[in-house]
């Protein structure tokens, strides 16, 4: 493709209006929708249809002794986002909205990791998966294998009761998994995403649910990205870029919780 048209496509999509869903300006009862300022334009969703997917926050990938500090990858991203996502966690049940987990993880035989040369199966061995090891608490666990202490949510991100969890065994929260159908039998339609890592599990579940036409608001302060990180432009950055050009919506925790708290938005207000 021509570069100027490219760059042509690029800025017109960037200041297109609302392409889906309700807006600022929804018909529905004022206390039924929350606004929440967001790239590229204020997203108006309604708590009783939304739900705060957190993806992967589990010890493997956010806590010392897990499968990516084990693996010298640099986890001080993902330990950086639990604060603020305690935050939305709190104000989004108090709002009425349903919290949902997702979790990398594998059966104890590894049947399910996938054919002998995929390359799920081959780059997931590289860092050990299946490996016995002793966590930090004293307890024998296995990386990346269900039911183990390596799997087992953050202890500050810990789910509630009512709270669903979902395992998965690839990078998609959708992919083999009864995400799609919980999200309809509930009557769910607003996704506020959270979790780890940002261009791949979180991506790769965003853009799965771009196709089935939910709606995807992407937090940007409650995810993280180690790949790319030592680069001009991270990887997280990219694919928030992507997200909030094509896929969705892009805000943060403060935004979000303004938006809980019935607080005029910054575009509203006047505010870049």
């Amino acid at each position: 493709m021509n570069t100027s048209i490219a760059k042509a496509i690029l800025i017109t999509l960037l200041t297109l209006g609302p392409i889906a869903g309700p807006q600022a300006n929804s018909s529905a009862a004022k206390s039924d929708v929350v606004t929440v300022d967001a790239k590229p334009e204020p997203v108006a969703i309604i708590p009783k249809n939304t739900a705060v997917i957190v993806v992967d926050m589990e010890n493997d990938f956010a806590t010392k002794g897990g499968m990516f500090d084990r693996a010298g990858v640099d986890i001080s991203g993902a330990q950086k986002v639990i604060a603020p996502t305690v935050k939305v966690l709190a104000a989004a049940r108090a709002m009425g909205m349903k919290i949902i987990y997702l979790r990398m993880a594998y059966r104890p035989d590894l049947s399910d990791l996938g054919a002998p040369d995929s390359v799920n199966r081959t780059r997931h061995l590289k860092f050990g998966v299946g490996e016995t090891i002793r966590a930090p608490d004293g307890r024998d666990s296995r990386i990346l294998i269900r039911d183990t202490w390596d799997t087992d949510i953050v202890n500050e991100l810990k789910p509630q009761s009512g709270d669903i969890t979902i395992y998965k065994t690839r990078f998609s929260g959708f992919y083999q998994t009864d995400l799609d159908t919980t999200l309809k039998k509930l009557g769910l339609k607003y996704l506020i995403m959270t979790g780890v890592t940002t261009s791949i599990c979180v991506d790769s579940t965003v853009r799965d649910a771009m196709f089935r036409d939910y709606l995807c608001v992407l937090l940007k302060d409650c995810m993280s990205e180690p790949i790319g990180s030592d680069l001009p432009r991270t990887n997280h950055e990219a694919s928030l870029l992507t997200a909030e050009v094509l896929l969705g919506w892009v805000s943060d925790s403060d935004r979000f919780l303004k938006a809980a708290q019935g607080q005029p938005t910054d575009s509203a207000s006047g505010k870049q």
